[in-house]
């Protein structure tokens, strides 16, 4: 899947498809259908009690309502403002450097059905939801980058003959993505034994393909395996793709993964 393919699609009736005008969602999340391109304290002793219980009502209404307009699917950004007395920079919610490429494998599948869930029925394994911004190396966010993903199922086994776990989508108006699927498991290649990784894709309107792999942490918990024993052994891994993970309490995880992208050739 790739920006340069559109025109080359077949329409409905076999015949040239011309491109459409960028199509920017306003969400990642949600099924968009079958397509082949279409993600300080402030108390001091001199406060009183009323006071006090005042400014802790006030507080607590502001990041009640601050909760309540953050979308569910763009990551919170940290500030860049730096406070009073703060001797080291904020961190910033983006890097600068780019992300690093790797290898396609054998087993992409071009024409993946568009959609930000890629679990299909009979498909069990442990839920992950994957979210995250795709930036240039500049910072700023890039909204209509088209991402693909595609992996393993929980047994080491990709769907050739479907498209079980493989999708693309586009990153909304704030530049944010969302993935639904299953953390994969390790399984042996051409390359030996492989970690558990998920493939994408990931291209920016006229800019250059950036084809990589995420990983999990060594602590990340399914199927009984070692990922820590799975990782070392991986010599493809790069840990500066490794997905951040957040165990669920009613179980799976919630993951996050910025991409930085180089927008010129």
């Amino acid at each position: 899947m790739r920006y340069d393919d559109e025109a080359k699609a077949p329409d409905a009736h076999g015949g040239a498809r011309r491109p459409d005008a960028l199509h920017v969602p306003d969400t990642a999340d949600g099924k968009q259908g079958n397509s082949r391109r279409a993600f300080l304290r402030t108390t001091s002793a001199g406060v009183t009690s009323a006071a006090l219980a005042a400014t802790v009502t006030a507080v607590a209404t502001s990041a009640a309502s601050a909760q309540q307009t953050v979308p569910a699917t763009a990551p919170e950004q940290p500030s860049r403002v730096r406070p009073a007395g703060l001797t080291k920079p904020v961190t910033p919610a983006c890097s600068g450097q780019e992300t690093p490429a790797s290898i396609e494998g054998p087993l992409f599948k071009p024409a993946s059905p568009e959609r930000a869930d890629v679990v299909t029925p009979g498909t069990q394994g442990v839920r992950i939801d994957l979210a995250g911004v795709v930036y240039d190396t500049a910072c700023t966010p890039l909204p209509g980058t088209l991402i693909e993903f595609w992996q393993c199922d929980q047994n080491g086994d990709y769907d050739t003959s479907g498209f079980a776990l493989r999708g693309h989508q586009y990153t909304n108006n704030r530049g944010a993505y969302l993935l639904r699927t299953i953390i994969p498991r390790d399984y042996w290649g051409r390359w030996g034994q492989r970690a558990p990784h998920i493939h994408t894709q990931v291209q920016a309107p006229g800019s250059p393909v950036l084809v990589t792999q995420l990983y999990f942490p060594d602590d990340t918990e399914a199927y009984g395996r070692d990922f820590a024993a799975l990782n070392a052994a991986d010599r493809l891994r790069n840990r500066a793709c490794t997905i951040a993970l957040t165990a669920r309490p009613g179980g799976g995880y919630s993951g996050t993964f910025d991409f930085v992208l180089k927008t010129t050739a």
